[in-house]
This record gives C-alpha cells, structure tokens and sequence, in this order.
C-alpha cells in the first residue's frame, strides 16, 4: 500500500486498527511511534546496484491500555512527516515487535489494515543458477550410473 492510498482511506474510518495477516489482532493501544523514510542501497548476488525507498511506520505497545490512536491523529503525524522529511507517495512498511522486530507490507480489508508476511526472494536469479519453475523430467529417461544390476555397491555411492 503506498501513503496516498492509506491517506484516502483514514478519512472514513472510526477508528484505526492493524492486524497480523493470521487474522491476530494488533492491540487496541498501540503506539505509531515513528514514520520515517528508509533508503537502501545495495549490491545484489548478480553484481546489479540498487537503490529502494520505502515510508517506515512503527507501531508500538505501551502499558497505556486506555490509548487510542483515532484516524485524524494519525493523518496529523503523516501531514508532518510529508512536510518535515518531504515523504513522497512511496510503498508503506510496518515494524511491529512480536518474537523479533517483524517487517510487514500493508494492506486494507475494508475494517482492519492488516499487516501482510514479507519473503525475502534473490532479485538476480539469473545470475545464480536457480530455475524459477522446477524442471520436469522422465524418470526413464534418467541414465543409470551403473554398470550392472550386480554391482550395487558402486549404485549406491
């Protein structure tokens, strides 16, 4: 999801709430306790340099229990952030501490954002010899390493 897209639809919401893409709810007193503009540049396995920006939401816990984080409040802190960091209309990630720090896309189910599992994947496939689709083969078609069917112990070296 990018900053224009969550920015339309903050505005008809009641109330904001996230949820893991299990369906598990973010609890109600979360925190947004930073927006922020996170820039990689890097080298992937096939020698290719890249440059990736994304928008960096944090969401936080506290022991606030009664804190409520409503969608005009959050509108505020991205207007801020567009005008003090000068934030473009890039894609949206989410930090949220579960067992570890979790990075997580965003999405909107109509009710809840949800915070969608991100996968690590090579960007240079073509430069490491993985084939994106498994290749099909004839197991009859396979030559046999071995001699003959009384020399077993070599077939199975």
């Amino acid at each position: 999801m990018k900053l224009e897209q969550i920015k339309e639809i903050l505005p008809g919401l009641d109330n904001v709430e996230f949820q893991l893409e299990n369906g598990t709810s973010i609890p109600e007193h979360f925190h947004v306790t930073e927006i922020g503009i996170i820039t990689k540049h890097f080298i992937d396995c096939g020698g290719t340099i890249r440059n990736e920006k994304i928008i960096n939401f944090q969401l936080w816990n506290a022991n606030d229990f009664e804190h409520r984080l409503k969608p005009t409040k959050l509108l505020n802190i991205i207007k801020l952030s567009e005008e003090k960091l000068g934030i473009e209309d890039l894609e949206i990630e989410v930090e949220y501490q579960s067992d570890t720090i979790g990075k997580y896309d965003l999405d909107f189910n109509g009710k809840h954002f949800v915070l969608k599992n991100k996968q690590t994947a090579c960007l240079a496939d073509n430069a490491c010899g993985i084939s994106t689709e498994k290749q099909k083969v004839k197991l009859s078609e396979l030559k046999s390493t071995c001699c003959s069917t009384s020399d077993t112990t070599r077939c199975l070296q």
